[in-house]
């Protein structure tokens, strides 16, 4: 008969090995550390695996910060935070199995949106504090929490991670650095910066920057280099952007307060009863939010509401057929159909096809280009269909800029005040432009929507000849066509 030990033994849960898994790829990499979704062998469930070398670890002393990151993800217990499954280990690596969150970061989607509009800004705001009320009840401070290390599960909430650098209230320091500030630069709290010293309302700094760049596109703070950036936080030194709503601008000037015990949301500010009686945040269904569905992630257009005086200037008196047409081609939403939806006047794609594919022509036309247009040096020899100055947008924030539209296909756009290259629209068969109004359009791409705003209202015809182009290179019937 098995002893009460040997019994006791058997059921122990058995420790995990590399070896239960399949490494697929890599999807995340810090300064000490590989995450690698992998999936287990035998319950075919998906993990990312935190992979951390031991050598590199004792090199770097990262120790405390290895051991600190798993005793904070042991505490917690909220579904907005990334879940800690296991933790095994082999002679060289330690192995951390931590929920897998398929839809990655947050700052994905707010690189290809450039901003997110009132209703997503709200929501993932609130998931954000909640999130953090947990996180300092239990007395720990993130401090580096920034879109990055806030992840989106396959429901599209949020999934706070990266614990590397968070404190918890009442352990010794020792051992730490205190000779440099903990977190990420545009984010990080200005009683850091002074003093190194951290207070659970810098969480709510950051927050404050998060919420700047929900709606702005950009964060408050940002300049070339650390130094410049870390000056401006010192003397509160940003300005809100034309068209930033005025609600969330007081719930931000609450939140980047140089007092840290002056913030929204700290103990002497009344806690985070005070911070959710926000006006930002009416409507919230706190009790729910961790069940409730998302909203559709789109940019925050505030020129899409214009006001009379703005609507009315973009028109003339009378309704001739192209301009019927052109009100026919915006729908009720403000969208403009999609390239294969879209029909281009048969008199425009036969002028285009004869420039692109009759030679003689197309040299005639670079001949007089590289001669006459000062941006012919841009587009590396290639004919210019369509150029004019946008509005480039990213968020609130607007470069103007000279778009030039070419074979190839090209969407080249360059700063006409210094003449330099400033980039270039990545074309791709799943590009697609789309009408807001007469005067904004964006240019989807896979990984980024381009916002942009035509002052002169030919947004319409940017489209067209957008739509022109992707036809001539990517429509079926046309793919294998010559062009030069």
């Amino acid at each position: 008969m098995p002893s009460n030990h040997a019994s006791s033994r058997s059921s122990l849960p058995i420790k995990k090995k590399p070896s239960d898994f399949i490494f697929g790829k890599v999807i995340g990499e810090g300064s000490y550390s590989t995450v690698i979704l992998a999936k287990e062998v035998s319950s075919k469930k998906e993990y990312a695996i935190k992979v951390l070398e031991k050598k590199h670890i004792l090199q770097e002393k990262k120790k405390k910060y290895v051991m600190r990151e798993k005793e904070v993800f042991s505490r917690i217990n909220h579904p907005f935070f990334v879940r800690l499954y296991f933790t095994f280990q082999d002679e060289n690596r330690l192995y951390f199995g931590l929920g897998y969150c398929k839809r990655g970061e947050l700052l994905d989607y707010l690189n290809k949106l450039g901003s997110l509009d009132c209703a997503a800004t709200q929501f993932y705001t609130a998931e954000i504090v909640l999130a953090l009320e947990h996180l300092h009840n239990l007395g720990i401070i993130h401090r580096d929490l920034k879109p990055e290390n806030i992840l989106l599960d396959e429901n599209m909430h949020i999934q706070i991670t990266d614990f590397g650098s968070a404190k918890i209230l009442g352990e010794e320091d020792n051992g730490l650095r205190r000779n440099s500030f903990v977190g990420t630069a545009q984010y990080v709290s200005p009683e850091v910066l002074n003093s190194k010293e951290s207070f659970l309302s810098s969480d709510l700094w950051a927050l404050g920057c998060i919420v700047f760049q929900f709606c702005a596109g950009k964060v408050p703070f940002w300049g070339g280099h650390e130094y410049q950036i870390f000056q401006k936080i010192i003397k509160l030194e940003y300005e809100f952007p034309h068209g930033f709503d005025s609600t969330t601008q007081n719930l931000v000037e609450q939140l980047l307060n140089l007092d840290p015990r002056k913030r929204l949301g700290c103990k002497e500010m009344g806690g985070y009863a005070k911070l959710k009686a926000h006006p930002f945040f009416e409507g919230v269904d706190w009790d729910n939010l961790p069940e409730g569905k998302p909203p559709e992630l789109q940019p925050y257009l505030p020129a899409c509401g214009e006001d009379s005086e703005n609507l009315w200037g973009q028109y003339k008196p009378g309704l001739d057929d192209q301009h019927l047409s052109q009100l026919q081609l915006i729908s009720v939403d403000g969208k403009l159909g999609s390239p294969s939806e879209q029909t281009p006047s048969t008199s425009n794609v036969t002028g285009a096809r004869a420039s692109w594919a009759n030679e003689d022509d197309r040299s005639r036309k670079l001949d007089k280009q590289s001669r006459e247009n000062d941006y012919h040096r841009f587009v590396e020899g290639h004919l210019i269909l369509k150029q004019g100055l946008l509005d480039k947008r990213v968020g609130l924030f607007a470069r103007r800029r000279m778009m030039l539209l070419t074979e190839g296909p090209h969407l080249y756009y360059v700063d006409p005040q210094h003449m330099v290259l400033k980039g270039e629209i990545p074309w791709s068969e799943e590009l697609k432009p789309e009408a807001k109004n007469f005067k904004i359009f964006f240019v989807h791409t896979p990984n980024r929507t381009y916002y942009l705003e035509d002052p002169s209202g030919n947004a319409l015809k940017w489209c067209d000849k957008i739509t022109e182009v992707w036809r001539h290179y990517y429509d079926d019937k046309k793919k294998d066509a010559p062009l030069s």
